[in-house]
């Protein structure tokens, strides 16, 4: 399925033609057939001699609702400029066709309306002036068909045009990520809420559970319906009416993006390349503010040029945009920027989620280029140079591109050693080689930095070191791979160093030396007065110098093996063991007892069962 766009000035006959097209009034406002004026987007559809039909989106003319206009023909596959022959090229023939090559719009048919109000040799005129137009266009290559609506002479022609140059255009793609741009919401009886657009990049089908983005709504499609035909599942390319449960019109609007849950994040900064079109009286500055359109979306922009402080007319520079609400949105997305009346440029969007890039720097603008012309490999190291880790699913939504075409890529990257993945399916992590050297570098660097501000622990909290690589669930994968690969080694709830060696001062020294002896002297009373600090007393543990029963009481490692076994001898032959026979079995008092008691009980070598211990 296709979708064709009027464009054109206003009272040059794109409805009339529709109409006599299709038998179908796309004018649906009655305000718009009181004044004979199209205001807001118009709708029907067309069957063709080879039996496709084919949507068509009839957009208004008139100067004031050139934004309008954009809402509908961002989703065009086809496009057909309508221009009077009485009248010729008008200004807004001029605008709408500007907007078109912005859009990259390169299939299209002229249509010279009302041929039955002139002569042969005026339209012969029209004809000339046309070409004239169109020659440096992305629709230079557009037949010029000369058409009556009233009396119905080449209208045929233009039907079997429409036919012809669809069989050399490409249906959409389908990345398995559908998008539906909404450019009109309201309500049927009976039904609820619909809203339409023209579906791209993915399938939807009835019932399925759908996202509106950016309003973070998620619903259920209730039903589907093309050109008012019922359908389960609509496919990319069609003109698509959806039913939606769970939501009010109130709720939505237009330039709001219907789509699958959990891929599409809105953005409000984002990376492009400008164009400003050759006859705009003058150039485009620095942070200049312009009003922004994309797919079915409008919003205020503020334009960063990366590369001069301002903008001639008909150059071409990096950009980045900084919207004023976040906006839906993928690369390789085109959009238009206006001033308050008038069309400035347009574009590509090149990178949606971008942080703020520092101007004037040849590598940033490097790394733009390779985003828009490189070869897929090429794209895909330099998103992950830009924003790595990413997971795989991350990755292809950035990339725009089905997991059939990424895979393949990703595998040969691995191959090369130039893409380094952690875990397998959609949520494993890709970073480039170099990216990944940095990683398992930052890593070693903050454990050296914990190393200098706590001397005797030898390793870093796996919780405190992922929370300072903000790897947030993706920590244990990354932590795994760094341990595979020796950057660090696990202790446990710790990682340290593999060759960090604790070097204790000559006071810690001491302290150990004179706290060890006093537990030499009282084995089984160690006093508690020369019990070092938390981090020399954990290294004790960590060495396996001693064990800790709780905060006051400290055996020597051998001692306390032997009052394990000692009292697991006894429940063996007694069956049981109370806190007063621990006491007097090494003869120590009553604190002790309890200490080494409780030690086992929250090891599960004994159990609690009244006044006595059994083995657990």
């Amino acid at each position: 399925m296709f979708v064709l766009g009027t464009a054109g000035h206003i009272d040059h006959g794109k409805s009339v033609l529709v109409h006599a097209l299709t038998g179908i009034d796309p004018d649906r406002l009655r305000e718009e057939k009181e004044r004979g004026m199209t205001i807001d987007l118009g709708f029907a559809w067309l069957k063709l001699p080879s039996g496709r039909e084919v949507g068509i989106v009839d957009v208004p003319g008139h100067e004031r609702f050139v934004k309008n206009m954009l809402a509908g023909v961002g989703g065009i596959d086809l496009a057909l400029l309508v221009i009077a022959a009485n009248e010729g090229v008008r200004p807004q023939t001029k605008e709408h066709l500007a907007i078109l090559d912005l859009l990259e719009i390169t299939k299209g048919i002229v249509a010279i309306t009302k041929k039955d109000l002139v002569d042969d040799e005026w339209l012969n005129l029209v004809k000339l002036e046309i070409e004239e137009l169109l020659n440096s266009t992305t629709l230079s290559q557009a037949p010029i068909i000369a058409v009556s609506a009233v009396t119905g002479e080449g209208l045929t022609e233009l039907v079997s045009a429409i036919d012809k140059l669809l069989d050399v255009t490409l249906p959409r793609k389908d990345t398995g990520r559908p998008r539906l741009p909404i450019d009109r919401v309201f309500t049927i009886a009976g039904s609820g809420t619909v809203v339409t657009g023209t579906l791209t990049d993915g399938s939807l089908t009835v019932g399925q559970e759908v996202a509106i983005v950016p309003a973070d709504l998620k619903l259920r499609l209730r039903g589907l319906q093309t050109h008012k035909a019922r359908i389960d599942t609509a496919n990319p390319g069609n003109r698509v009416a959806a039913n939606l449960v769970g939501v009010t019109t109130s709720q939505l609007q237009r330039g709001d993006v219907l789509t699958t849950p959990g891929w599409l994040a809105p953005t409000t900064m984002l990376s492009a390349r400008l164009r400003l079109l050759h006859y705009h009286p003058h150039p485009l500055r620095h942070n200049a503010t312009v009003s922004f359109h994309t797919g079915a979306a409008e919003t205020m922009a503020k334009v960063r040029l990366l590369e001069a402080e301002q903008l001639k007319p008909g150059d071409v520079t990096w950009v980045q945009l900084l919207l004023s609400k976040p906006v839906a949105v993928v690369n390789g997305d085109h959009f238009i920027i206006r001033s308050s009346m008038d069309t400035l440029g347009g574009g590509k969007v090149i990178d949606t989620h971008t942080k703020r890039l520092r101007r004037f720097r040849p590598t940033i603008i490097e790394s733009l280029r390779v985003k828009e012309e490189g070869t897929t490999e090429e794209v895909v190291v330099a998103l992950l140079a830009t924003k790595q880790p990413l997971e795989l699913s991350a990755l292809l939504a950035q990339s725009n591109l089905s997991a059939s075409e990424l895979q393949p890529v990703i595998e040969a990257l691995i191959q090369q050693k130039k893409v380094i993945r952690i875990g397998q399916g959609e949520a494993c992590l890709l970073l480039t080689s170099s990216g990944w050297e940095r990683l398992a570098q930052k890593v070693v660097s903050i454990i050296q930095d914990y190393y200098q501000r706590f001397p005797t622990r030898s390793g870093i909290p796996k919780v405190e070191l992922s929370h300072k690589l903000k790897s947030g669930p993706r920590a244990p994968a990354i932590l795994q791979r760094l341990i595979d690969e020796g950057v660090v080694a696990e202790e446990g709830l710790a990682v340290r160093l593999p060759t960090h060696k604790v070097q204790l001062t000559q006071a810690q020294q001491a302290k150990i030396d004179a706290f060890l002896g006093s537990l030499a002297q009282n084995p089984y009373t160690p006093p508690s007065d020369l019990i070092p600090e938390p981090d020399l007393l954990n290294w004790l543990v960590e060495q396996g110098e001693v064990v800790k029963m709780n905060g006051s009481v400290v055996f020597t490692t051998s001692v306390y093996n032997e009052m394990v076994d000692r009292v697991m001898a006894h429940i063996k032959a007694q069956g049981k063991i109370t806190l007063a026979e621990v006491r007097d079995m090494f003869n120590t008092s009553r604190k002790y007892a309890q200490a080494l008691l409780e030690h086992l009980d929250g090891k599960k070598i004994t159990r609690r069962v009244g006044d006595e211990r059994v083995l657990y």
